[in-house]
């Protein structure tokens, strides 16, 4: 695609332009601009009003953790390399399919097994049997067991024991010692129990890799912010080329709803830019000859010429990627307490296992009673219900989170929620809807009503999607005020717009414009520095005005009410000015307020809370929010905000409703009592059985038998399923203090 070429008054090309790759024909530029920032100059509607001041701020995981964080299993076989939803899926899909392979295989273990048969009395052997139960056994041990085996391995390089190290040690002694029992020691095999033990585990993994399924695409997202084709002006013409090649220098063209490019300065045309997803600042601002613009910023509804003076990695674009990569990657890691009970019951079961074995041997008794008791101890630490403990819990939350508004896509996050003592919230979208509302109509001539101010502006206002022609227009629509046909549209660049309207020439237009024709802004109108004002004048006369302003969510106070009255701090963090956040946290009752930062200032801010030992959580809905949710101990996303800021915080609020932050908290709480009540099932029952297994009271005839084990094993697994099946999720209310 070419366009003509116009001269560019103080600029020349380079003498010897780069030559530039060819182009494809077929290319297109596909601005991803908001609603409103597209269309031609013939709808230019508002460009922005001169002088609108006071209203600003739209303020706005790594990818799922590395197998040390994923689940604090480390060593996780399928863990590794989560990079995005195709390796996660297939992983999940390998478990899913190992998970059938077992259970098919187990049925006839358990029929072939001695322990089973003398449990419910059905006698299943035939001749052969032990040799077809070692088969079949065998291809459990190798096909169910890989992932574990692999993570054994791993672990035992690593030199940090944990749940993969007790998994593959306890199948790989029952699975040794039961072969050779096949083959001529004496004893009882354990295959039924490496079946069953093999199994478990893996709907274990199974269900916690799906409750934490979902790739993060955060970077990814703030990468496509960046257009992939830019409009570069050689001497012959302007030219479409590969954004990757822009140099330092180089002049591009940035039409009406398209994105810019790189970040560069105007070096020619006159338009408003869109800078919310960036900066914080909500209204178009106004961009002349001379001034920066940013790569990733949505161009208004006038062409301009940019003169490069940032590319790549050396973008703002690129240094917000950078500021999200490594506040992420400054987490600490996080492990689940079942890791951390698993390397306790690998050292115990180690340790108990070779005592026992030595105790009987030394005394006497036969190799293959000590044997028997060695491995008994070993299989009955490696409790079934411990696989199970965390992720059923984790699979319930997830599932009742989701249908009460709360996505949850770190579940480290979700479970340090009830740590959460101060609550740093974005304005815009977070604490406020995010868009234009009208707030005041105030007539100034006494033949007409706010109704007619309203038709009026809105009869301009249907030829542009700008944000406050949209207010003025859902305002017509909720007064059902029909708005007439409006003729002769112009635009007045930098200043309003004006036509005709029923023979009256209308003109809608800010402060600046009034200024500017020498008119005489009324005193006591009655605003306020929170409200953007545009004026509308009949026939050169002044008419009316009217003040929008972004309206306040109507559960945002209540959310910061309930969270005062649990001594959890609310702080208002935005990129908007001063005296507009000062109203806003005034309004809602908040303990401070932080205004006019950028999104490094807000990562920073972020850490100073930190480092002042709070636990903090960040709730921002725009890409300018993406550092400090990524920073923030607990990230929390506005689910009507950006995509970018959705993929970098640990928890979305669908519902957009700030108390739900409060529903968080108390989930939070019973899930984490759930999790400590479900490993102390998983693990208690040790206390009994270890001891009884190694034969500490054998000579008073009491000695637990294999099958006994498997009782008390189940019983454990089936109190922790219902355990976690129990927990529910409570709506917001008023937290007791004795809840904290």
């Amino acid at each position: 695609m070419e366009y003509q070429y116009r001269h560019i008054p103080g600029w020349t090309p380079d003498p010897a332009p780069a030559p530039m790759p060819e182009m494809d024909p077929n290319a297109k530029n596909q601005p991803v601009g908001q609603p409103g920032w597209g269309g031609n100059d013939g709808q230019s509607g508002h460009n922005g009003y001169n002088g609108h001041n006071g209203h600003n701020g739209r303020d706005g995981q790594e990818g799922p953790n590395e197998p040390d964080d994923e689940g604090g299993h480390k060593g996780h076989e399928g863990h590794e390399g989560h990079g995005g939803t195709g390796p996660h899926a297939g992983m999940i899909a390998d478990f899913r399919r190992r998970f059938y392979v077992v259970l098919i295989l187990t049925i006839p273990v358990l029929l072939l097994s001695k322990v089973i048969r003398q449990f419910t009395g059905f006698a299943w052997a035939f001749s052969g049997s032990s040799y077809v139960l070692f088969a079949l056994s065998s291809l459990v041990f190798f096909y169910g067991g890989w992932p574990f085996l692999k993570g054994w391995a791993r672990e035992v390089r690593q030199r940090s024991p944990g749940m993969m190290f007790l998994i593959g040690f306890a199948i790989s002694v029952a699975y040794v010692y039961s072969t050779a029992v096949v083959f001529g020691l004496p004893g009882m095999d354990f295959f039924w129990e490496l079946a069953t033990l093999i199994l478990i585990m893996l709907l274990g993994h199974w269900i916690e890799m799906k409750s934490v399924a979902g790739a993060s695409k955060d970077l990814d997202l703030l990468v496509r912010l960046m257009p992939s084709n830019a409009h570069r002006v050689l001497r012959e013409g302007v030219k479409e080329v590969k954004t990757d090649t822009l140099r330092v220098k180089d002049l591009i063209l940035v039409k009406p709803g398209e994105r810019v490019a790189a970040d560069g300065f105007i070096l020619e045309g006159e338009t408003y830019v869109n800078e919310s997803m960036l900066t914080g600042e909500s209204k178009p601002v106004r961009k002349r000859k001379g001034d920066k613009v940013m790569a990733g910023a949505i161009n208004g509804n006038y062409t301009i010429t940019v003169s490069v003076s940032h590319t790549g990695k050396d973008s703002y674009l690129a240094s917000l990627i950078k500021l999200i990569d490594e506040a992420a990657k400054s987490k600490s890691k996080t492990q689940l307490l079942a890791d951390t009970a698993a390397k306790w019951l690998t050292v115990i079961a180690v340790v108990s296992g070779i005592a026992t074995f030595l105790y009987w041997h030394m005394t006497g008794y036969p190799l293959g009673f000590s044997m028997e008791r060695m491995v008994t101890v070993i299989v009955i630490c490696c409790p079934h219900a411990l696989g199970l403990a965390v992720p059923l819990v984790v699979a319930r939350s997830t599932t009742l989170a989701a249908r009460s508004g709360l996505l949850i896509k770190d579940r480290s996050a979700f479970e340090n929620a009830r740590k959460i003592t101060t609550v740093v919230f974005d304005k815009t979208g977070t604490l406020t809807e995010g868009r234009f509302e009208v707030s005041k109509i105030v007539p100034l001539q006494k033949n007409l009503t706010a109704g007619e101010i309203i038709r009026l502006a809105g009869a301009l206002e249907q030829n542009s999607e700008h944000p406050i022609a949209a207010g003025i227009l859902r305002k017509a629509k909720d007064l059902l005020i029909p708005v007439p046909v409006a003729g002769n549209f112009r635009a007045l660049p930098g200043k309003g717009v004006e036509a005709t309207v029923e023979g009256k020439k209308v003109t809608v237009a800010g402060p600046g414009y009034l200024e500017e024709n020498k008119m005489v802004i009324p005193a006591g109108l009655g605003l306020n520095e929170s409200e953007t004002v545009v004026f509308v004048i009949v026939d050169n006369s002044l008419a009316g005005c009217i003040a929008l302003s972004d309206k306040i969510r109507p559960e945002s106070a209540e959310a910061v009410r309930i969270l005062k009255r649990n001594h959890i701090k609310s702080i208002l963090l935005t990129g908007d000015n001063g005296k507009v956040a000062k109203i806003v946290s005034d309004r809602l009752g908040m303990d401070q307020f932080i205004a006019g930062v950028l999104p490094e200032e807000k990562l920073n801010k972020i850490k100073d809370l930190q480092a002042g030992r709070e636990f903090v959580a960040m709730v921002g809905d725009g890409v300018n929010d993406a550092p400090a949710l990524a920073q923030a101990d607990i990230g929390i996303a506005i689910g009507t905000g950006s995509d970018v800021a959705a993929a970098t915080a640990g928890i979305v609020l669908v519902n957009s409703n700030p108390k739900d932050i409060v529903s968080l908290i108390l989930f939070g709480k019973a899930t984490y009592r759930k999790m400590i009540q479900n490993l102390i099932w998983a693990t208690g029952y040790n206390l009994v059985s270890l001891p009884l297994a190694a034969g500490v009271l054998y000579k008073q005839g009491i000695l637990l038998s294999p099958a006994e084990g498997a009782v008390l094993m189940t019983a454990s697994t089936i109190v922790v399923a219902i355990n976690a099946g129990l927990l529910k999720i409570r709506p917001a209310r008023i937290l007791s203090s004795s809840s904290r």
